[in-house]
């Protein structure tokens, strides 16, 4: 069952610390989509499952990526893309997107969306250890 998008938004908000949830919203959609492009196959359709509809859609539909971005790219491409930001809000905002995510994925999905990105994703999702 996907998360509602209540739920979902109220927990970027929180992790993130935005003052509203159209600030939660606009750094959600960014990360979601750079995500996106480097998830292939039944893992970015599970995915997609455990969120809303309207995130899960962006995660699906990403612009495609050239090659597997490092964490640090990750990071340098979020920033930007997201209006004003530095590398170490961009960090913050994709630990506050990625950290829901794997909340609403469950730690076997999370497991399985790790083993295709490139080394280093565990801490970007909040996980401590790498796999």
């Amino acid at each position: 069952m996907p998360m509602r998008r209540e739920s979902f938004l109220a927990g970027v908000q929180e992790r993130g610390k935005y003052e509203t949830a159209e600030e939660a919203d606009r750094v959600a959609r960014v990360v979601l989509a750079l995500l996106g492009a480097h998830l292939v196959g039944t893992v970015r359709a599970e995915l997609a499952a455990r969120l809303p509809e309207s995130y899960a859609l962006i995660l699906l539909n990403p612009l495609p990526a050239t090659e597997p971005l490092s964490p640090q790219r990750f990071v340098r491409a979020t920033t930007a893309w997201i209006e004003g930001a530095t590398e170490e809000t961009a960090l913050w905002d994709i630990g506050a997107v990625l950290s829901t995510v794997a909340s609403a994925a469950g730690d076997a999905l999370t497991r399985e969306v790790l083993l295709q990105l490139p080394p280093g994703y565990g801490l970007l999702f909040g996980r401590l250890q790498p796999l």
